[in-house]
C-alpha cells in the first residue's frame, strides 16, 4: 500500500504494538490489533500499564514510529478492528492514523480516560473515567460504553453522583470492572454482582478475558 508524505512523516512514541483480541467490554472475544502509545498524565497507582508513562517502568528506548508504519502493521495482522489505547492515546493527535487505518479498510476503536478530546475519526469509544483526574463531560456523552473500575466500596457510588444521568441512560453498557489488584476481594466482586442483580442495566459485570488466556 501507498502512503502519503503526511502519514509517513507524522510519529507517534509507541511502546507496543500486537495482534490479540479484545479481553473487554462489547467486543470481547473478537480478533484485534492494540497500539500502545506513550504518554499519560492520570497516574493511577494501581496502573496495569505504568511502561507508559513511569518513569521507574518506562522502557529504555520508545520508538517514535510512525503511521504508515503502525498502519501497515495493522494491515498485515487483518483484524477485526484495531485498538488505540495508552497510557493516554487522546493525548496525541490521532486523526492521521485514523484516517489511515480507515483508509485501509478497518475500523478504529479507542480506549481512553476521557480527560483529553479526541482528535481523529473513531467507530467506537470506550472511556474509563478514573478517579485522580475529571474525565471531560463531552467525552462521557460521546462513549460507546463506559468502563468503571471497581476500587473500594465506594467506587460506584462516587461515579453515580459524578456523573449522573449519563450513568443512568439506558442505550448503552456500564461495565464494572474489579481493579485486577482486588479481583480475588470478595467484597468487591459481591460489589459488582449484586449492582448487576438488583439493579440490572446499563450495568454489567466485567473481566479481563486476556489475562485469562494468558495473552496480551
Amino acid at each position: 500500500m501507498t502512503f502519503s508524505l503526511q502519514l509517513q512523516k507524522t510519529y507517534y512514541p509507541t511502546v507496543e504494538y500486537f495482534g490479540t483480541f479484545q479481553g473487554e467490554g462489547c467486543h470481547s472475544g473478537r480478533s484485534a490489533f492494540f497500539i500502545r502509545t506513550y504518554g499519560c498524565p492520570v497516574h493511577c497507582p494501581w496502573c496495569d500499564s505504568a511502561n507508559t508513562w513511569h518513569p521507574d517502568h518506562r522502557p529504555k528506548n520508545v520508538p517514535k514510529m510512525s503511521a504508515a508504519e503502525l498502519i501497515e502493521l495493522a494491515i498485515a495482522n487483518k483484524p477485526d478492528f484495531v485498538v488505540i489505547t495508552g497510557g493516554e492515546p487522546a493525548v496525541h493527535d490521532l486523526a492521521p492514523l485514523t484516517t489511515g487505518l480507515r483508509e485501509a479498510g478497518l475500523r478504529v476503536h479507542i480506549e481512553t480516560s476521557g480527560t483529553f478530546p479526541l482528535k481523529g475519526d473513531f467507530d467506537w469509544v470506550t472511556v474509563s473515567p478514573k478517579l485522580y483526574k475529571d474525565p471531560l463531560p463531552e467525552l462521557i456523552q460521546r462513549a460507546d460504553e463506559l468502563k468503571l473500575i471497581v476500587e473500594n466500596a465506594d467506587s460506584i457510588t462516587y461515579w453515580e453522583e459524578k456523573l449522573g444521568d449519563e450513568l443512568a441512560r439506558k442505550d448503552r453498557h456500564v461495565w464494572l470492572h474489579p481493579e485486577w489488584g482486588q479481583r480475588e476481594n470478595p467484597d468487591i466482586l459481591a460489589l459488582i454482582a449484586d449492582t448487576v442483580h438488583e439493579r440490572g442495566a446499563p450495568f454489567r459485570a466485567g473481566w479481563q478475558l486476556h489475562k485469562l488466556y494468558r495473552v496480551l
